[in-house]
């Protein structure tokens, strides 16, 4: 099958020919992958960053949609035909979602709504689920206040939308050029990351904080009151200060979750803008995401 990934540890992304996976195990599904998303936590996955299970030479990626092809022996949530979107990791089958068809535990897969195209599915899995529990570490409620670095981010923009909806005031760090998408998205206040005074313009205290972008965690703990959270995605979290619980998020995969936020998006109360691309342009893509020159578009490959 058609592929994109590596040959061996530390290679380079490339094109690749690999044999099919292995016919589903007990509580397995396999997946012709319609759609997989592209991060930049890829890059973490040919070395020591991020063990998922890969063996290389093996396709990267670690979310996406499809249809299941065969299911293994005790999966009854899943039949043949099914649309799927997943984040998967460890990878049962030791290769990713960079393929025509991938290998998946079926209890980390949520049904994909029928409205719902690949292309927005495959987007969501990873960046929606960081959102989602970061959000749920934070532990916010209406009318508390939200501080969120690099909100025009694919993970920080999904978490815009999530705090808004339950009443929570977002303020954002992003480029002069997001402020207008980022309040449209729910956010109170935008400031420009740019401005090395950036902390002096936020008004007040905030409840919590999320670092969605490296280096920023020590200028945003100032701003958590006494005894408010941190949440760190780039792991970086501080040592914890006047009571301020500091602590560092790794998403897991959870189908419940993912079912929850693929509902939203299908309905249309979450937004997605991802950019897609022919499987053959994957290591082009990689080489764009890894080196943060999406704009904040979050890109899609299609086999």
């Amino acid at each position: 099958m058609k592929a994109c990934g590596v040959s061996g540890a530390d290679e380079d992304v490339v094109l690749l020919e690999l044999p099919d996976p292995p016919f589903p195990g007990p509580g397995q599904i396999l997946v012709a992958v319609e759609a997989a998303g592209v991060g930049a936590w890829d890059r973490l996955l040919n070395g020591a960053g991020w063990d998922v299970g890969l063996r290389p030479p093996a396709a990267l990626g670690v979310e996406g949609a499809g249809r299941v092809r065969a299911v293994g022996f005790n999966v009854d949530e899943f039949a043949i035909g099914d649309r799927v979107l997943a984040h998967e990791a460890p990878l049962p089958g030791a290769s990713g979602f960079w393929a025509e068809r991938v290998l998946l535990t079926a209890a980390h897969a949520a049904p994909c709504p029928s409205g719902l195209q690949p292309v927005e599915a495959a987007a969501l899995p990873v960046n929606g689920l960081t959102a989602w529990q970061a959000l749920a570490m934070l532990g916010l409620g209406r009318g508390q206040r939200l501080l969120i670095t690099n909100g025009a981010g694919n993970t920080g923009s999904l978490a815009i939308q999530l705090a808004a909806a339950m009443g929570v005031e977002v303020t954002a760090t992003a480029s002069a050029s997001a402020t207008d998408r980022l309040r449209g998205l729910g956010a109170a206040q935008v400031v420009d990351y740019h401005d090395p005074n950036w902390p002096d313009q936020v008004r007040g205290r905030f409840d919590a904080a999320l670092i969605a972008a490296s280096g920023t965690a020590g200028a945003a703990l100032p701003l958590v009151r006494d005894g408010g959270r941190l949440c760190s995605l780039t792991s970086d979290a501080p040592p914890p200060e006047r009571g301020i619980t500091s602590t560092n998020l790794y998403v897991r995969p959870d189908a419940a979750q993912l079912a929850r936020l693929a509902a939203q998006l299908n309905e249309g109360t979450l937004r997605l803008a991802p950019e897609p691309l022919p499987l053959r342009e994957g290591p082009a893509a990689f080489a764009r995401v890894a080196a943060g020159r999406t704009g904040g578009t979050k890109i899609v490959l299609i086999p």
